[in-house]
């Protein structure tokens, strides 16, 4: 083991492939080799001998199918294509019938609008967010328009919330925009999250505002969600993707994996394994390098550096299992 004592020509193997679990366990694991191989035979994984294998984190069973997901995205995505089939919504009463792709496609773009408010909740309120979901197009290019903005997410603030919050505008002097500083007192403790250029630059927001417009008039009084024989009233559209995932949920056996362990041996092959249909991402060296940096900052002599890694990732991490 080592630069000196590594000798790339006597490589048996031209694939080494890790294989953890794909919960945050693995992760850790596969971070621990990641580092060793780039710190101690690093020609291996420039030359891409490095693999990962990709196993499934679900399996989901509906009848005698079943189908084996890599992760909480392609569960996701599984729930919301079962959910849309024979899915009719009635915009209002009298109104229009949305079915089929164009129904599935305001869905998903919903569904990444919930992940982008999951993701960034920590650091922009999530009531916050909706209201934004709600308001629109934001433009803070004057005091008028910014004062607008922040009048109508007082609103949405007051209906659907029952903490105490104030919305403040003023002018940024680095940018000369305006921006708006939302303060809410949760538990007599101030929390607060700042919309300014930056943040309307980003792709959260674009991803905010488009499903925004998408939604903007399209439910009304008297809507309803219909799938197969099953109907539900509804005053928005979150109300009726929630349903319908719901609904989607009751005949489908949803199996997590926390390791392979769990696994029989024709699992594990047919999951993992078998090269017909395994999954595998070779490693480039910029994985390797980044392993390395969370490798030193979480296990280095620097405790700011290491504080700053975890309270950034502490507050995102879900599905321990503890």
């Amino acid at each position: 083991i080592g630069k000196d004592d590594f000798n790339v020509e006597k490589l048996r193997y031209h694939r080494i492939i890790i294989m953890t679990d794909a919960d945050v366990d693995g992760a850790h694991i596969r971070t621990l080799l990641l580092t060793f191989f780039y710190r101690q035979m690093p020609e291996l994984v420039e030359r891409g001998h490095i693999y990962i294998a990709q196993p499934p984190l679900f399996k989901v069973k509906q009848g005698k199918h079943e189908q084996y997901l890599k992760d909480e995205q392609e569960l996701d995505q599984y729930l919301l294509e079962s959910a849309i089939k024979e899915a009719t919504l009635l915009t209002k009463k009298g109104g229009s019938n949305l079915t089929g792709e164009a129904l599935g496609e305001i869905a998903r773009q919903m569904v990444l609008t919930e992940a982008v408010i999951r993701r960034i909740a920590p650091h922009y309120d999530e009531a916050v967010l909706r209201a934004i979901l709600h308001v629109g197009a934001i433009d803070l290019t004057s005091e008028a328009k910014a004062e607008k903005v922040a009048q109508a997410i007082r609103e949405r603030l007051i209906n659907k919330s029952t903490e105490k919050s104030e919305v403040i505008v003023s002018l940024d002097e680095e940018t000369k925009s305006y921006k708006l500083a939302v303060n809410k007192f949760v538990h007599g403790n101030l929390e607060s999250c700042v919309i300014d250029a930056l943040f309307l630059s980003s792709g959260d927001y674009q991803q905010l505002l488009k499903t925004s417009q998408m939604l903007d008039g399209l439910v009304g009084e008297g809507a309803m969600i219909q799938r197969g024989e099953k109907s539900e009233a509804i005053s928005n559209f979150k109300e009726a993707l929630d349903w319908l995932l719901g609904e989607a949920k009751h005949n489908l056996n949803i199996q997590r994996y926390k390791g392979l362990g769990e696994m029989n041996p024709e699992q594990l092959w047919e999951t993992t394994m078998d090269p017909n249909v395994r999954r595998l991402l070779k490693v480039q060296i910029e994985d390797a390098i980044s392993a390395d940096e969370i490798f030193s900052t979480l296990m280095g002599d620097q405790v700011e550096p290491r504080r700053a890694f975890i309270e950034n990732n502490a507050l995102g991490a879900s599905n321990l299992d503890i």
